[in-house]
């Protein structure tokens, strides 16, 4: 984990590596989380302890990213702000950027992809699947094709909203699934991109932005990541 920003509200962005779980999900989980911290699943918070086993501070988890993705995550030390950044969250006032390859390019459409995603509880975790469900929808911002064969493409995507594995579904449906992913990607191809150094889920948060309150006064707070592939 690396900390890339910081601000005087106690507000922390980290970058999250691949294979790294955003908060432990079962016992013996620890050592694979962002920290190696007791977690408080219903207050969202880690608990750090010393030796004596007293909680010495709490750091709050104010979003997620599945383990296979990487980027930006926010934490806070201090309570206010952390229910402050949830609200902007709830008020959809953060705006989040990804990096993706995918096999192929999108072909047309509109630049705003809008879906149903409906998610049911699987071995090993969720597992999420187009139609019924909650509405989806991420805009679309850049395509960059890579070439290479398979031919390989870079999109920008900013998602609206924030349901469990959207943009690997989103990409999947429209037949451009993401570099390396297990779950909706094509397996077939994937283990032609491995044979070439490419065996992780090429799904990274390179941006988030938001705006949130203290009392009277509004913070901004921007952070950048690059994406490692």
């Amino acid at each position: 984990m690396k900390l890339l920003d910081c601000d005087a509200n106690g507000l922390l962005a980290v970058e999250k590596p691949a294979g790294v779980l955003s908060h432990p999900n079962k016992k013996g989980d620890r050592e694979k989380a962002l920290l190696n911290a007791r977690y408080d699943e219903s207050q969202q918070t880690y608990r750090i302890l010393d030796t004596e086993g007293e909680v010495v501070s709490t750091v709050y988890l104010l979003n997620r990213l599945d383990s296979a993705t990487s980027g930006i995550v926010l934490l806070s030390l201090v309570e206010d702000t952390a229910r402050s950044v949830l609200k902007a969250f709830e008020e959809k006032k953060v705006k989040k950027t990804y990096q993706a390859l995918v096999f192929g390019a999108p072909r047309g459409g509109p630049p705003v992809w809008k879906d149903r995603i409906s998610v049911r509880k699987a071995q090993g975790g969720l597992r999420a699947s187009a139609g019924g469900g909650l509405s989806a929808e991420t805009k679309l911002a850049k395509v960059e094709p890579m070439g290479g064969m398979p031919p390989i493409a870079r999109l920008t995507l900013q998602p609206i909203t924030g349901r469990t594995h959207q943009l690997r579904i989103q990409t999947s449906k429209r037949h451009v699934p993401i570099v390396g992913d297990r779950t909706y990607g094509d397996f077939q191809k994937n283990k032609l991109a491995a044979k070439k150094g490419m065996k992780r889920l090429c799904l990274h948060c390179v941006g988030t932005e938001l705006e949130y309150r203290l009392g009277n006064r509004a913070f901004r707070f921007k952070v950048a990541s690059k994406a490692p592939f």
